[in-house]
């Protein structure tokens, strides 16, 4: 599998003290004051923006929350995966959507700032490493990076195609065969 490499590129949101990193070359189609869309041929990134709710916990709502986006967006084989993002307490949920696309909801609860960042990455199988990398990214107040970008592999969306087509090509392995030449059937 071949996987073309590019540079990060880091966005700001200096009113919250916010920072995040993406692979270069995105378009951003949207950018506001709560939300941020970036696309890629390959992968598609929100970000948006809440104030936490007072005088309840997290865990007592944020779960619930992703469940029912999940569920809004048609997810099926959902999983809860864990992240250690500095500064963040992390709920997620990841999953595949009705396309056949996987996608991950992330909310990074801030421990210094009243805000809830909810990211919602949509991408092609084989970019698992750098949807990580996006979320693992996030960094608020003095957290945020002062060091030069990183280096992230991009999965291309032909070399994702190519990958599905020689998955579904595969031939499954031969039945076997009874010493006679008749083949065995597992009832």
């Amino acid at each position: 599998m071949w996987v073309a490499t590019a540079s990060a590129e880091m966005f700001n949101w200096s009113a919250h003290e916010l920072s995040f990193e993406t692979p270069d070359e995105g378009w951003v189609t949207y950018n506001s004051n709560t939300r941020f869309d970036i696309r890629w041929d390959e992968m598609a990134v929100t970000v948006q923006l809440f104030t936490k709710r007072q005088g309840t916990k997290e865990k007592d709502y944020l779960p619930e929350h992703l469940q029912s986006v999940a569920l809004g967006y048609g997810m099926y084989d959902t999983s809860t995966p864990k992240y250690k993002v500095k500064g963040f307490k992390t709920f997620a949920i990841d999953g595949t959507m009705p396309d056949g696309s996987r996608a991950v909801i992330a909310c990074l609860v801030s421990d210094k700032k009243d805000l809830i960042v909810e990211v919602t990455i949509n991408y092609l199988y084989g970019n698992r490493e750098t949807v990580d990398g996006i979320i693992k990214s996030f960094a608020i107040g003095k957290d945020r990076p002062k060091k030069g970008l990183k280096r992230q592999k991009v999965q291309k969306r032909e070399d994702a195609e190519k990958q599905q087509r020689d998955n579904k090509d595969q031939k499954p392995e031969p039945e076997p065969e009874k010493p006679d030449g008749r083949r065995v059937f597992d009832a």
